[in-house]
């Protein structure tokens, strides 16, 4: 199930760009988040997140604090969304060489993030892959992100996202994207807690939402 739902995004994405994604396009680049998981995961409490007794850094100096001595890119992803965890889940799986990093778009360092490329803190309405060059939302991130995965010792998916990037036009494959990111928590629903981050092996895979603090 993890892999389908992975690949309903990452394989529509492989069938449409990989280059294109990185090409500075004001539509897609905005310069300057599974229930039932087989892994530990901290998470907290969506109604217990309380923000207004921390000093937080301004985004830019987040920007900055996440990428000053990891240049790995980030990705956004709705924490409370089963389809997006699971989607999670299975990067990790296919990032053996633990070239991504993961934070939640509800995070401190998320929202963060999401304001230091333009966007609002609270908008979860798209994944971002956020990299020290700039911000992918929508089909272009999703292609960002297929870029890095293996989910095979001799099966890295970077060609074919490069090759997918000519086959569907971007324009049809945001449509793909936002169809599916419309109706994610219909499909698989959402659960009561935000992952926040990870124990055990993958600790260094979440971003630690102190950076966010000043």
């Amino acid at each position: 199930m993890r892999s389908m739902m992975f690949l309903s995004f990452a394989g529509l994405a492989s069938l449409q760009s990989s280059c294109r994604a990185f090409v500075s396009r004001q539509s897609t680049i905005v310069h300057s988040g599974v229930v039932a998981s087989n892994r530990l995961f901290s998470s907290t409490t969506v109604n217990d997140v309380d923000t207004s007794s921390r000093l937080l850094s301004p985004p830019s100096i987040v920007l900055q604090k996440v990428f000053e001595e990891d240049n790995r890119p980030i990705i956004l992803f709705d924490g409370v969304c089963n389809m997006c965890n699971s989607a999670v889940n299975l990067a990790l799986d296919w990032d053996p060489r633990g070239q991504l990093r993961f934070a939640a778009l509800q995070s401190n360092v998320g929202r963060a993030l999401l304001q230091a490329h333009g966007r609002k803190a609270d908008d979860i309405s798209s994944i971002v892959f956020v990299t020290p060059k700039g911000a992918y939302i929508k089909s272009d991130a999703i292609l960002g992100i297929t870029q890095e995965l293996n989910p095979l010792p001799m099966l890295p998916l970077r060609p074919l996202a490069l090759v997918g990037q000519w086959v569907v036009p971007q324009i049809l494959r945001d449509a793909i994207y936002d169809t599916v990111a419309d109706n994610r928590y219909s499909v698989m629903g959402k659960r009561d807690e935000c992952r926040f981050d990870a124990d055990g092996e993958f600790d260094d895979r979440f971003v630690d939402d102190c950076l966010a603090e000043s």
